[in-house]
């Protein structure tokens, strides 16, 4: 059973920093496409950032590039989101997805149809 698990989130002040964390179990870890989402109240649920674990590959959405990293631990089967720079509008919750490494790295649309999703962390940033 494919199981990830959240961790991280918070409360921070604005161009603040936060490192959210995203342990897995239950498949190949050292070769899956592991990705991040969030969805804030009132809008749509938004693709963050996107890895490869088998060769580090990565993607982001215009929204959080430069600022949000993605990186995977591959001995720990965990990926971790480094947020700096945080601003209100971060504020959702987030969510770990996991699905296979298949198709275009990024596409959003595969980790909706096939993903395996964790039961998210709040991330809160004051203004």
């Amino acid at each position: 059973e494919v199981q990830l698990v959240e961790s991280g989130g918070g409360l921070v002040q604005a161009g603040g920093s936060l490192r959210l964390s995203c342990t897995a179990s239950g498949f190949a870890f050292d070769d899956y496409a592991i990705g991040w989402f969030r969805k804030a109240p009132g809008k749509a649920r938004e693709g963050v950032a996107s890895i490869r674990t088998g060769d580090s590959s990565t993607y982001y959405a215009d929204s959080v590039k430069g600022r949000f990293t993605i990186s995977s631990e591959n001995a720990k089967n965990t990926v971790y989101l480094q947020m700096n720079s945080l601003k209100p509008e971060d504020t959702a919750v987030y969510y770990c997805v996991g699905r296979p490494p298949l198709g275009l790295h990024s596409s959003w649309k595969l980790y909706l149809d096939f993903g395996s999703w964790g039961l998210g962390t709040q991330v809160t940033v004051s203004s």
